[in-house]
């Protein structure tokens, strides 16, 4: 891949580029040319700059608030000019309710404040990679929340309660001896209920209920591919409890996050494999 081309720019009034600078120091350190504009960019400034310097991607930093205006303004500008091919992402101070609406106009991706710059770096590397006609599953979100497995004392006392009670049936259990848990799959929609029972002490679920009692144990996210996702997540510095895909219940592919890096939530992700059955993993 050609070195990618990246311009920085602070539109609007804003005085502040601490973050910009910081932004585009690390993308050089990723390997990108970084042209920085400086301040109080206009949007036809920026465009102009943009196409002079034949660029990839436009970087746009806004904390003044007016990034509901101005990021727009330069994704129009883009287009009078016949630059829509440009890719766009921004940052600063803008509010979570804004970002799906600045996406929705055009803006590639908004990061928010404390966005690792390795996380930065790696979106555009995969965007334009992209933009340029590769397949990148990665920059997807996951296909669907495969399952919600809960930790349970009784596989069959629990399942009797979403039986009677919620007229959710057991569709299969299966034992996974290397990881101590027997495993029963309540479908529900297009997700399942994923019960989880020790079967001997040295299981995580006998840990797991000893110390918290019965309860929500982990989310399951269904990936194109699950080596691939752990690979990208390693390189984000996120903490992986398996740096590489085992069996689950149904012999497909999965692993686990480390909830120190998800936030609190023990997340898994899992890939369904084409087995002749048609049988969904978890774990």
């Amino acid at each position: 891949m050609d070195k990618i081309r990246v311009l920085i720019a602070k539109p609007g009034l804003d005085g502040h580029d601490r973050g910009a600078l910081v932004i585009s120091q690390a993308l050089r350190d990723a390997g990108m040319e970084v042209i920085y504009t400086g301040l109080r960019q206009s949007p036809k400034q920026i465009v102009r700059a943009a196409i002079q310097e034949d660029v990839d991607v436009i970087g746009l930093s806004s904390l003044s608030g007016a990034h509901n205006v101005l990021f727009p303004a330069v994704l129009n500008e883009l287009n009078e000019k016949g630059a829509g091919d440009i890719l766009v992402f921004g940052g600063g101070v803008i509010p979570l309710v804004d970002i799906k609406e600045l996406e929705s106009k055009g803006i590639l991706k908004i990061f928010t404040p404390g966005t690792p710059t390795k996380v930065v770096s790696s979106y555009i590397k995969q965007a334009v990679a992209e933009h340029r006609g590769e397949k990148m599953n990665l920059l997807h979100p996951p296909k669907k929340v495969d399952h919600i497995g809960i930790a349970v004392e009784s596989i069959e006392k629990t399942a009797a309660f979403y039986a009677n009670h919620f007229h959710i049936n057991v569709e299969k259990i299966a034992e996974v001896p290397d990881q101590g848990v027997r495993v029963a799959f309540l479908p529900l929609g297009n997700c399942k209920i994923e019960l989880l029972e020790a079967i001997d002490e040295s299981s995580s679920i006998h840990s797991f209920i000893k110390k918290r009692g019965e309860g929500l144990h982990h989310l399951a996210f269904e990936v194109d591919n699950v080596q691939q996702r752990l690979d990208q997540l390693k390189t984000e510095g996120i903490r992986l409890i398996d740096e590489q895909p085992k069996q689950g219940a149904n012999g497909n592919p999965i692993a686990f996050l480390h909830p120190k890096s998800t936030h609190g939530t023990l997340l898994e992700l899992c890939e369904e494999l084409d087995h002749t059955n048609n049988d969904k993993g978890g774990q």
